[in-house]
């Protein structure tokens, strides 16, 4: 990060010779640090860590969403913890422990409410992104999974025990909640396209994903490859696959399968199977650089150490290497020059060209899983 000077218009036009130190956070981003219950705040430009933010509480499983403003950071903790962090200032800004368990969280199109999904109590928690007050509790008799935001204040989110997708429309007074049943048995996670459109829930208890077209008048579920793995034997699941770490070509959704060896290719207009491509391991996530030619996948233990990258022209696996011991997490730079790996064993971040494949630097990290880059504020559904 670049510090920069800045005069301010208003005061050179009134002829005053004062200026302002701000910070750029263009190219800023965040580490969780999932051992030590911290994030590092690293740099894209200068491939570099900036500092380390502590006492943010459980963060195994964390995720984290950023404001419009690439200000603040809002971290969702294991143990219930919401923590907003001011990384201009590199310091906690405001924090609540909402619940005993969660998993993940969204924000609204607006940046003004932040939810929260919860296992334990189910349901989503809404809460002001300013004050973090709770300003509304969506109690669902069931554990919550796939929270995500879609356009016009709405939040999307599925329930594990009962099978359903409920939208919470948060544009007037109270939330408005549509109930769609019929998703399928346990849902565990899913994923919003970036336009906001297509909503895809990934089956536990079935083989099978089931999408709903949110531009629909009254959305009704999708079956998407139906019993994909018929007639084979799937393996133990040590790891679940990660659907927001999907992958999109333009014209084809990348999805991680289930406990199997393989990525799933399904056309994005009419949800039909167009491939399968068979991969080194069990993949957790398939992400899809930027712009669209490759996917990079990382695997379930006992073999995450490797990482393969897929042509999405050919569908072939054109380069595999292996980063090093429990590879966590990727992240691109928002044009994809980049990509960003957390490597938890080898406690480092390592980041590598992603034409070239050569290692372009690493950075020291105490156990690192999810890296986020602020880009992300102008994204749906991240």
């Amino acid at each position: 990060m670049r510090p920069l000077i800045l005069t301010f218009a208003a005061l050179a036009f009134a002829g005053t010779a004062a200026m302002s130190e701000t910070v750029a956070t263009g190219d800023l981003g965040l580490v969780i640090e999932r051992a030590s219950g911290s994030v590092l705040l690293i740099d894209q430009s200068d491939r570099a860590a900036l500092a380390r933010i502590e006492g943010l509480g459980d963060l195994s499983h964390a995720s984290l969403v950023y404001s419009p403003d690439e200000r603040f950071a809002y971290v969702f903790g294991r143990d219930g913890g919401l923590t907003k962090v001011d990384i201009t200032e590199r310091r906690i800004a405001g924090r609540v422990v909402q619940a005993g368990n969660a998993i993940g969280g969204a924000i609204s199109d607006d940046g003004a409410l932040v939810a929260v999904s919860n296992y334990e109590p189910g349901g989503v928690r809404i809460f002001d992104a300013e004050t973090l007050d709770m300003v509304a509790d969506i109690p669902t008799g069931s554990k919550t999974i796939g929270l995500a935001d879609a356009p016009g204040r709405r939040f999307v989110f599925s329930l594990w025990d009962a099978g359903e997708t409920w939208i919470a429309d948060l544009s007037g007074d109270d939330p408005d909640i549509t109930k769609i049943t019929g998703i399928g048995q346990n849902p565990y996670d899913a994923l919003m396209t970036g336009n906001g459109r297509t909503y895809i829930a990934g089956l536990f208890g079935e083989d099978g994903l089931t999408a709903l077209d949110l531009w629909a008048e009254t959305p009704e579920p999708i079956q998407v490859l139906p019993g994909y793995g018929r007639g084979e034997a799937p393996l133990p699941v040590y790891k679940m696959p990660h659907l927001e770490g999907w992958a999109s070509t333009g014209a084809e959704f990348v999805l991680p399968a289930v406990g199997r060896h393989e990525v799933l290719w399904v056309d994005a207009r009419d949800f039909t199977e167009t491939g399968r491509t068979a991969t080194y391991g069990r993949p957790v996530f398939a992400m899809a650089r930027p712009d669209g030619r490759q996917v990079w996948v990382n695997f379930a233990h006992p073999l995450n150490d490797t990482i393969q990258v897929i042509d999405t022209v050919t569908k072939q696996v054109v380069h595999e290497f292996k980063p090093g011991p429990a590879v966590l997490h990727m992240e691109f730079t928002p044009r994809g020059n980049e990509v960003w790996i957390s490597v938890r064993d080898a406690g480092k971040i390592m980041i590598y060209d992603t034409r070239t494949f050569e290692k372009r630097g690493e950075i020291e990290a105490e156990s690192p899983s999810g890296i986020f880059f602020t880009a992300r504020a102008h994204r749906t559904g991240l």
